[in-house]
């Protein structure tokens, strides 16, 4: 894939997959909903404390890939460093909720698990793995 669409393939809707370095096991790799514009940062929306945000935050970094699951497979990997780890605001959350959910249920998932707690953490891409098997 050329630059322009990776960038794309990733704004696109995929339930993406991090993958976080850790000193005492295998890497950390979750399922996880995410916002991403070409040319931005990806966003994770998630609670201070858990393993998740724990473990980024201690990496420093984290990679995220997103795929189709079905012929002709595809699939984007960026790779970079948080930038930012701040309280969720509840405009990003909506902005990703809605993303999966919809408008509607979007409102209602953050109405119900936006918390105090609650953070975004920022990652700007700088590396890139990407296939796209339409195309050989």
């Amino acid at each position: 894939m050329t630059g322009a669409e990776r960038e794309q393939f990733l704004a696109e809707l995929h339930v993406g997959v991090i993958a976080v370095e850790r000193p005492d096991r295998a890497p950390l790799a979750v399922p996880i909903w995410y916002g991403y514009e070409p040319g931005g940062e990806v966003l994770l929306w998630t609670e201070s404390g858990t393993r998740k945000e724990r473990v980024i935050r201690a990496a420093g970094r984290f990679s995220l890939t997103a795929q189709v699951e079905q012929p002709p497979y595809r699939y984007v990997t960026a790779e970079g460093p948080v930038t930012s780890i701040d309280p969720a605001t509840p405009d990003i959350a909506r902005a990703i909720a809605v993303r999966y959910l919809g408008p509607t249920a979007g409102a209602e998932f953050v109405e119900q698990n936006l918390t105090p707690n609650s953070v975004v953490i920022r990652m700007r891409p700088e590396r890139w793995l990407s296939t796209d098997y339409s195309k050989e």
